[in-house]
């Protein structure tokens, strides 16, 4: 069926099916696919559309906003979402996608494991394949060819096999050093602030699980071992550089009371902040 959408081109195609019982117990079954070509200003946004979604692009650029975070997609990309929760996306440059809508009895889990890891925006090991397997699936409905729920459900296996694959560290590194990079920044700058993981995950655009794992991993420390490090340093700062009394620079670092302030610093230090002090100005003289 050609598609009445706006900002969608009017040759964009698309066809729903209805699975059977079986495909319903068994299968990984479609819901709706097609191949769009969206036009510059393309804006999508919904509370709820229940299925999940693969949406490979192949040209251009989009934009995915998942608890207001944004995630760029471009070609080579796989965008892949819960629509059973609000999603939304969108494009400034317009962009092409092969995208399939589908569901299953394993599709929850499979989605957690793969999203909880390494995202809703994926670059494949091996693009190719989930192209070959998603325009498969839409051949499938293009030429009236029999639908043989089986082998689209081992299509949809191949599609999310490579989804998990595409979290080896060859491949995330660099976007998750990037992510990484504007969590620590932010770290440094609002480090005397309350400062939640959840908030830091979502800077990263990951999920607090692999935030927590990979920045252990980058940095040698936990993300609330690195926010104490940066308080204790600041704090260590101030004493050798100002007056100030010790309950105000614990309050100024980011400590909640003096007394947290003081266990916490004798605990990384081997002295309180008192004899810190005192040991850096009899070096002084």
């Amino acid at each position: 069926m050609l598609t009445l959408e706006p900002h969608v081109s009017g040759d964009s195609d698309y066809y729903v099916y209805t699975p059977s019982a079986l495909a319903r117990t068994l299968f990984f079954y479609p819901v709706c696919t097609g191949y769009f070509t969206y036009e510059p200003g393309y804006f999508l946004k919904r509370d709820s559309y229940d299925s999940f979604l693969v949406m490979l692009v192949t040209k251009g650029e989009c934009t995915v906003t998942l608890n207001e975070v944004q995630i760029e997609a471009g070609p080579g990309d796989v965008v892949f979402l819960d629509c059973y929760a609000p999603h939304q996306y969108e494009s400034r440059t317009g962009y092409e996608s092969y995208w399939l809508h589908f569901d299953g009895q394993l599709c929850r889990n499979y989605y957690q494991y793969i999203a909880e890891h390494f995202g809703n925006v994926l670059t494949p090991r091996k693009a190719p394949a989930v192209k070959h397997a998603l325009k498969s699936i839409y051949s499938m409905f293009q030429t009236n060819t029999r639908i043989l729920e089986a082998d689209i459900s081992r299509y949809i296996t191949d599609i999310l096999t490579e989804l998990m694959l595409s979290g080896t560290e060859k491949e995330t590194a660099p976007k998750a050093q990037l992510s990484l990079s504007k969590a620590i920044s932010y770290i440094n700058e609002h480090f005397a602030e309350p400062i939640t993981l959840d908030r830091l995950a979502a800077l990263a655009v990951l999920s607090p699980y692999y935030f927590t794992r990979l920045f252990a991993k980058e940095t040698g420390m936990t993300p609330h071992q690195y926010l104490i490090t940066m308080r204790v340093n600041s704090a260590k700062f101030l004493l050798k550089t100002t007056s100030l009394p010790i309950k105000e620079i614990g309050f100024s670092c980011g400590f909640t009371s003096e007394s947290i302030f003081c266990t916490t610093f004798r605990k990384r230090e081997g002295i309180t902040p008192s004899e810190y002090r005192f040991s850096y100005s009899m070096d002084e003289t």
